[in-house]
């Protein structure tokens, strides 16, 4: 390989394959050529969000191979901080000591740095916050994030500010309250009435054919995840026999398991998609057409889904009590439902 270092304009790499490059997979080549910083991982992600180019033309295939005299371009990307810096934002703290801290995450909000989001998370707004009293998780000043929401889902969460409550924090969502004290309930909004009060879904989850989001899957995947989803039904909206009636249904959900965008892939698959769900409830998008005003044109305008973590119970890491912690609706999500409430 020769001239790695060239650059083709602001924010580009270009690099040149030797001989030696003949056959190679172009992730394992350029992985090489971009140094330690880049692992073959990151390099792939790379290729598939369309930022690499072999002889001007996009790439998007991470095994394709590689010829002598290929000449690849890379959009590089910002730079990954080392760790993330504390910043000032708003935190609507339901709970606080020197172990742990709960929160009331609202909408919009992004758990943990990562690709496209390194600051406005909640773990760069929990570093300022918290300061000195964060002893640390693994040595560094930062807090323990034993559990997710998805950005647009609103609700209870709670960090751990030191190791020992990250530990036993950690094993109690791992276990998922089969053994232990934990409890997790959701509110969504979904789309039509389900035909029994209460049911279980148990459907192994995967990637979806575009490998950003989630579906269920055959058991014999390999990337097959075990998912489990307890639901009741707790109000119901809308007329069946009624013409041009819409039908939803506000329904409470307890997990068995913890896997990514498990309510939303489950009640989706069960026929009764999350209202406002923009990656798998978009086949229901047009019902809101036949909502009266001015619910059609709530629901229309909801940018999210209609999904919330209303409850967090557990065990406390010091004191051994058990704490119990709700979170009421947002209030996007609870003009909504009043909404419906009036069919």
């Amino acid at each position: 390989m020769s001239d790695p270092d060239s650059e083709a304009g602001h924010g580009m790499k270009e690099l040149s394959a030797g001989a030696d490059a003949a056959g190679t997979r172009l992730d394992q080549w350029l992985a090489a050529a971009l140094g330690p910083d880049f692992s073959r991982n990151r390099v792939q992600a790379l290729i598939r969000q369309g930022a690499v180019s072999v002889n001007g033309m996009a790439v998007t295939e991470a095994k394709r191979k590689m010829a002598e005299a290929d000449c690849v371009t890379v959009q590089m990307p910002e730079p990954e901080p080392a760790e993330p810096q504390g910043e000032d934002i708003a935190l609507d703290i339901l709970y606080e000591d020197d172990q742990l801290i709960v929160i009331n995450k609202p909408t919009g909000l992004v758990v943990h740095p990562g690709a496209g989001n390194w600051t406005g998370t909640l773990v760069n707004a929990l570093i300022h916050h918290c300061g000195d009293s964060l002893s640390g998780i693994g040595g560094v000043k930062r807090p323990g994030i034993v559990h997710r929401l998805d950005k647009d889902t609103s609700g209870v969460m709670v960090a751990a500010k030191t190791d020992k409550a990250h530990k036993a924090l950690s094993e109690a969502f791992a276990d998922h309250g089969r053994e232990g004290d934990l409890k997790r309930a959701y509110v969504a909004l979904v789309w039509n009435i389900p035909a029994r009060i209460a049911g279980t879904v148990d459907a192994p989850l995967g990637r979806a054919a575009d490998r950003v989001r989630r579906a269920v899957v055959p058991g014999t995947r390999d990337d097959a995840r075990h998912a489990v989803t307890h639901y009741t039904v707790l109000e119901r909206y809308g007329q069946a026999d009624a013409a041009r009636s819409v039908e939803a249904a506000l329904v409470e959900c307890r997990l068995e398991t913890g896997r990514t965008h498990q309510i939303r892939v489950h009640m989706a698959h069960i026929g009764h998609p999350v209202v406002g769900d923009p990656d798998y409830g978009t086949a229901f998008r047009t019902k809101a057409n036949r909502l009266p005003e001015p619910l059609r044109s709530q629901v229309a305008a909801l940018p999210r889904q209609a999904l919330h973590a209303r409850l967090l119970e557990f065990r406390h890491p010091n004191t051994h009590m058990v704490m119990r912690f709700e979170a009421p609706l947002p209030g996007d999500m609870a003009e909504i439902i009043e909404g419906f409430r009036k069919l």
